[in-house]
């Protein structure tokens, strides 16, 4: 990235960085649960299958609501928004510890999603608005190894605590953590850079002479719908699906198959069960890193169709390989891998839901996340029936594979190069 010229550190540096804390965050209050499954499948007399509905009752929650929190996002600003949504999924957090039941367990993990639903489209919104074209696709892999390198070292830092810990107290001090990152948020960010008090005056230009957005923003109902009119819109959702099924299988079962089926002991399996988002980290960055400079040097289509094409087709084949290996550590690298190779295609993603949505960039992440989020929703169900039904945890691996190919396809159709004023102004959106 470079600097306006200006003297001083540039805000939006400082944004990005608050932004990954953002993400990291997230990933911590995720994922800590999959680390203290053995421990409430225990206490409540759970099966694998049951267990799995309470992975999925917050990402049925956080699908449903993605898209009118961004809604919500476009009439009265991420400021107010995000402030909302991490109290909310902070409070939910806490109040895991709570459950008496199954049953509340269920109800309390679902209110938890809808907490945390929009986050992640509001950091497309914000970065729509405070990062200049050039810069979008390494802001967005910071901001995705910001979630990894929290997801990685998530399950590290839960099992130590569970050695002077409860799972009770563990959820209540993961969740104490948010409220202190909502109020900092709040007293600091502005919805647009010329109103932020820190800012010079070479930087807010260069913001809103390089983010590349129409000058007029509407809110009405058509202008709502045009998002789902482009091309693009349904091939990047179906896309999408592909990585966030993948990733419910690391932070769901990953160390489940890990610890039962490949045999490792404690120790291994906080390295082993981490190391797939640790990598993950790297891709992050350096998708971000290429997207951009192929698409200084290509243009937009080739810069993020190409990063998202080779990802996942790395993906799959790595994927299929690690499935059918003999030998415990050699699988688990590959499916660190393949892991990383999928996230490699993070930033090209989100990035094309800027390019493409402008001003609308929250709505479409939004979409774009909410069918990834049904994908993961199913992660956890299908392996569980799956394994159930066929003893063999290989098989849900294969299905992964394909989906990874089937992401690799998408990306053939999807044109961010077209953004939603051109094609509207041409007339070209669907319906």
């Amino acid at each position: 990235m470079s600097s306006d010229g200006s003297a001083g550190f540039p805000v939006r540096y400082t944004l990005i960085g608050i932004a990954a804390s953002l993400a990291g965050l997230t990933y911590l209050d995720r994922v800590c649960i999959s680390v203290l499954a053995p421990a409430i499948t225990k206490e409540f007399h759970l099966t694998q299958v049951e267990m799995s509905y309470a992975f999925s009752a917050f990402t049925l929650a956080y699908a449903a609501f993605e898209i009118p929190t961004a809604w919500w996002a476009d009439r009265i600003g991420s400021r107010a928004v995000v402030t909302r949504i991490v109290a909310w999924w902070s409070a939910f957090t806490i109040l895991t510890a709570t459950a008496f039941s199954y049953p509340s367990l269920l109800a309390l993990r679902f209110l938890f999603g809808i907490g945390e639903a929009g986050a992640w489209p509001n950091a497309a919104r914000v970065f729509s608005r405070w990062i200049p074209a050039r810069e979008r696709g390494i802001v967005q892999g910071l901001f995705f190894a910001g979630a990894h390198l929290s997801g990685a070292v998530t399950p590290a830092i839960v099992l130590w605590m569970t050695g002077f810990l409860s799972w009770r107290q563990i959820f209540i001090a993961c969740g104490s953590v948010g409220f202190f990152w909502a109020a900092g948020w709040y007293s600091w960010f502005r919805d647009e850079p010329g109103d932020h008090p820190a800012i010079t005056s070479e930087e807010r230009d260069m913001i809103l002479r390089e983010r590349n957005l129409p000058v007029h923003e509407k809110h009405d109902a058509s202008s709502f719908a045009a998002v789902f009119r482009h091309p693009s819109a349904l091939v990047l959702c179906l896309m999408y699906v592909a990585n966030t099924y993948g990733f419910y299988f690391l932070i769901t079962w990953l160390p489940t198959y890990l610890a039962d089926v490949r045999h490792f002991a404690k120790a291994e399996l906080a390295v082993f069960s981490g190391f797939p988002l640790m990598l993950s980290v790297v891709a992050d960055i350096f998708g971000g890193l290429t997207t951009d400079w192929l698409t200084k040097r290509f243009g937009t289509r080739f810069g993020r169709c190409s990063v998202g094409f080779a990802g996942y087709a790395i993906a799959g084949v790595t994927m299929v390989i690690a499935a059918g290996s003999p030998n415990a550590r050699t699988a688990a690298v590959l499916i660190a891998i393949a892991a990383a190779a999928s996230m490699f295609t993070l930033a090209p993603s989100w990035a094309s839901c800027i390019d493409i949505g402008e001003h609308r960039a929250g709505v479409l992440s939004a979409a774009m996340n909410t069918s990834g989020n049904i994908g993961g929703m199913l992660s956890p169900i299908v392996l569980a029936y799956l394994v159930r039904a066929f003893s063999n945890w290989a098989i849900p691996l294969y299905v992964l594979a394909g989906l990874y190919f089937m992401a690799a396809i998408c990306w053939l159709a999807i044109r961010p190069d077209r953004p939603l004023s051109k094609l509207t102004a041409a007339g070209e959106l669907y319906g």
